[in-house]
């Protein structure tokens, strides 16, 4: 009875199937609304994407859900609502929530150093200098710390000699990797400049695997995939499944064509067969309407339809500004939170999201973001790569936030 009940009072039950989208009950423009789906197959007609699904939540309420263009264009495949998209670094906020979590259990510190889990960290070295082929190394100011992974400020390097290719091979396991991160020199002293850090992203994966007991990928499933009701988010796709992929395309000779092996992942209809790394940094699958089940969880707080994954503290923690001055973020007048990009003035305003809003995207394409000012959730999911996706993302993100009419109450 009491999960009848949570259904009733939720457009965005997870009990269900997504219901039909109810804009006047988002407080959302109708007409607005609509017109998102013409202007993405204007992109597709044009071949700057194959197709795209997208989805706005507010309220609480379901706004809109549309899919547009193709799943597979060559075999004239439409996209399906449920296509599954590799979501990329979309994937680092669901491995800053695990980390949440532990620390709520007790089981770790945000200003823990690395070290203290991982004791393969200790008497990391950073950079000096390096000229002519010689490098000068030293201690740091001070080890790494857990925080400093969350925001990208801790000094490792992008890649590592002999798993350089990781994040397209995937051919070690996640402790290995972290393992060979260990070794390498930091680039700077912690906290003293921001670099976007796929190993420090894995590096929390592996604390998660420690201080839990569990594999990362069980971690997600049991602890938060499940309670969600994310049931086609997997760091691993099952085959039957896979028929619901989108392919990933890329730009040859001015045309868009199937990407191979030399991508993230490797080839997408190889299905990262035989795969050891669970990729805390990049490796998920998922759906639009399993994401809106994880920013909708964000945005109330850290419970959805019953379920508590994260204190109210917590997420008032993970989505505030933590690089302060420091030049952070992908996106024009943003910084960073922990796994989060946070807009912070002006100039992360001009697609109409309010300071405050926080949100992720990932290397194909693919992005979310939950603004709390308006009460609102958005998700795009596309997979391209080779050309840049900001216009088409943009003009949804700008188009949807122009749709917002009632006050948010």
């Amino acid at each position: 009875m009491k999960r009848t009940l949570a259904f009733l009072v939720s457009a965005l039950s997870v009990l269900a199937a997504p219901p039909a989208p109810e804009p006047g009950r988002a407080g959302m423009d109708a007409a607005q609304l609509k017109r998102i789906a013409p202007v993405l197959q204007e992109f597709v007609d044009r071949g700057q994407m194959s197709g795209a699904v997208t989805l706005v939540a507010r309220r609480g309420a379901l706004a809109h859900f549309e899919a547009t263009g193709w799943q597979d264009a060559e075999a004239k495949k439409p996209m399906q609502k449920d296509t599954i998209f590799q979501i990329m670094s979309m994937t680092k906020p669901f491995t800053g929530v695990a980390i949440l979590m532990l620390a709520e259990e007790g089981k770790l510190r945000l200003h823990d150093r690395v070290e203290d889990h991982l004791p393969e960290f200790r008497g990391q070295m950073v950079i000096e200098s390096e000229k002519d082929g010689v490098r000068v190394l030293r201690k740091p100011s001070r080890p790494i710390t857990i925080r400093d992974l969350m925001t990208h400020t801790s000094g490792l390097g992008q890649a590592a000699p002999g798993i350089g290719d990781i994040m397209v091979r995937m051919d070690r396991t996640l402790a290995e990797a972290c393992l060979i991160y260990s070794q390498q020199p930091l680039l700077f002293d912690p906290g003293t400049r921001w670099m976007y850090s796929n190993p420090g992203i894995a590096v929390l994966g592996r604390i998660v695997e420690v201080r839990s007991g569990m594999s990362f990928e069980q971690f997600l499933e049991t602890r938060i995939f499940q309670p969600l009701g994310m049931t086609d988010t997997h760091v691993f796709l099952p085959p039957a499944k896979r028929p619901r992929l989108a392919p990933v395309y890329t730009v040859r000779e001015g045309r868009l064509v199937k990407a191979g092996d030399d991508i993230l992942g490797g080839d997408p209809l190889k299905y990262r067969e035989g795969a050891r790394y669970s990729g805390p940094e990049h490796s998920l699958y998922s759906t639009a309407w399993d994401l809106a089940q994880f920013y909708q969880m964000m945005l109330n707080g850290g419970e959805w339809n019953g379920r508590r994954l994260l204190a109210p503290s917590s997420v008032e923690l993970m989505t505030r500004l933590h690089t302060g001055e420091l030049a952070a973020g992908h996106n024009p007048g943003t910084g960073f939170g922990l796994t989060w990009e946070v807009t912070k003035d002006a100039a992360g305003t001009l697609t109409g999201q309010s300071i405050g809003t926080y949100g992720h995207g990932g290397a194909f394409g693919t992005y979310g973001w939950v603004d709390p000012q308006k009460k609102l959730v958005g998700v795009f999911l596309t997979q391209l790569t080779g050309r840049p996706v900001l216009p088409m993302r943009d003009a949804f993100i700008t188009m949807t936030n122009a749709a917002v009419r009632e006050a948010a109450q």
